[in-house]
C-alpha cells in the first residue's frame, strides 16, 4: 500500500497478518498452546524462510546480485516451507480453540454502550477457514514469482 516492497498486497497482508495473529493472538495470548511441537515446526518453517529471504536480498542489494543458488533457495524452498508452517499455524490455531472458549479473552459481550459483540472463539475459526483459499493463493503466487525469477535468471 505504501510502496515499501514490491510485493503486493494480497501476498505481503496475508504473511504479516497471519504472523502477528499467531505470534500475538495465539502463542502470547495463551500460553497453553506454546509447548507444543508444531511451535517447532513453526519456527523452523519461519526462520528458514526469513533467513534465505534476507540473506537473498542482503547480498542482492550489498553486491548488486546473489549467487544462483541463493536465488534457487530463495525461490524452491517455500514447496516445503509454505505447507509446514500453513499446517502449523492451522494448527495452533486449532489447538488454542478451547482455551479461548474456556477463557472468553478477547471477547465483548452485550449489552454495552456499542450495542456490539465480537466473540474471538469464532473469529478464530473463521481464520482457519481463510486459510482453505488463502494457502493455495500463496503458493501459487509464489509458483509464479520462482518461474519468473528462474527463468530470468536463465537468461541472465
Amino acid at each position: 500500500i505504501l510502496g515499501l516492497v514490491r510485493s503486493p498486497v494480497t501476498a505481503t497482508l496475508p504473511q504479516i497478518g497471519s504472523r502477528l495473529f499467531l505470534t500475538w493472538g495465539i502463542l502470547w495470548s495463551f500460553p497453553e498452546t506454546q509447548s507444543h511441537i508444531l511451535v517447532t515446526s513453526l519456527v523452523i518453517s519461519w526462520s528458514i524462510t526469513e533467513i534465505i529471504r534476507y540473506s537473498f536480498f542482503g547480498l542482492k542489494e550489498t553486491l548488486g546480485f546473489a549467487p544462483s543458488w541463493l536465488l534457487w533457495l530463495r525461490y524452491s524452498t517455500f514447496m516445503i516451507l509454505y505447507p509446514t508452517g500453513i499446517l502449523s499455524e492451522v494448527g495452533l490455531i486449532y489447538i488454542a480453540l478451547p482455551y479461548i472458549k474456556v477463557s472468553e479473552k478477547y471477547f465483548v459481550k452485550m449489552p454495552n454502550k456499542w450495542n456490539f459483540s465480537f466473540d474471538y472463539f469464532y473469529t478464530c475459526a473463521i481464520a482457519i477457514g481463510v486459510y482453505v483459499p488463502g494457502g493455495p493463493h500463496m503458493f501459487t503466487y509464489m509458483l509464479a514469482q520462482r518461474k519468473k525469477a528462474l527463468s530470468k535468471a536463465k537468461t541472465a
